[in-house]
């Protein structure tokens, strides 16, 4: 099974590079971020043509999550699952039940929350402080509603780019709000509930390698100045059925890219 994860930023603009990418990849499930069209607007057809099928929360012009995939989930939830529908356009958590091998506790169903978090703007600001309450938020969802003994996958733009070797200069960078200690500990609270990071199993120590490079900066893809901000965690039973993660930089070099780029997860599933 291969499971992969986008922030397209903006999905109308993207059709043709997502699409070129799921009839070349053919992944089992892509978690798109920040497709900025109302969850109605959608643009289904291209993915549907294709046999995916589109989980969608969208907001006009700003953030939205959709879940493609090849599955119909048999359980679908949006947002933090306490009444605030403000939320639903930055987390959606689909659950499949049916063909997948069984995990250690005897249960076959796989969990992938598909998120993304917010960016925070400023340190000082009530924004940055909003991010640190949102993952605590999170942490809170996951200790109601998941079992770290299930197969459950958390992806996304996470806005955190948690090590030095994440960005392409730590030093300079240090104090950012996808790059500071405040956060780091923010994540790794979330991480404790029992989640291992996939990218850094395959590729523990490996520099360079990056989900995002700013459009402001000049050239930031060709140099690669880039941040690894795109995440696949997964709790441990899912993580001992992991062959593979990887980075395709492919799509940030084509023609009206995202800032972002596709980060995949493979498994014996």
């Amino acid at each position: 099974m291969k499971i992969a994860t986008f922030n397209c930023n903006s999905v109308r603009a993207r059709i043709p590079i997502i699409t070129r990418w799921l009839e070349k990849e053919k992944p089992d499930i892509l978690a798109l971020q920040e497709i900025k069209v109302e969850t109605d607007k959608f643009p289904r057809e291209p993915f549907e043509h294709l046999g995916y099928r589109c989980e969608v929360r969208g907001r006009k012009g700003h953030a939205g999550v959709a879940t493609l995939s090849l599955m119909v989930p048999d359980e679908v939830n949006a947002g933090f699952r306490d009444g605030d529908e403000s939320e639903h356009s930055r987390i959606l958590a689909c659950t499949w039940h049916a063909h997948l091998a069984h995990d250690i506790s005897g249960r076959a169903n796989l969990h992938v929350i598909n998120t993304y978090v917010p960016q925070g703007q400023e340190m000082e600001s009530e924004q940055f402080r909003y991010k640190l309450e949102w993952l605590d938020r999170l942490r809170a969802v996951l200790d109601e509603h998941y079992s770290k003994r299930e197969l459950v996958l958390w992806l996304g733009d996470f806005n955190v780019a948690p090590e030095p070797i994440d960005v392409y200069d730590s030093k300079r960078i240090m104090g950012h709000v996808a790059h500071n200690p405040e956060v780091f500990e923010a994540l790794r609270k979330v991480r404790e509930w029992g989640f291992l990071d996939l990218f850094r199993k395959f590729h523990p120590d490996e520099e360079g390698q990056y989900t995002f490079w700013d459009y402001r900066m000049r050239d930031s893809f060709g140099r690669n100045t880039g941040w690894r901000v795109d995440h696949i965690y997964v709790t441990d039973s899912l993580a001992r059925k992991a062959r593979a993660c990887w980075i395709d930089r492919e799509p940030r070099a084509m023609e009206k890219p995202s800032d972002h780029t596709f980060l995949v997860g493979e498994f014996d599933l």
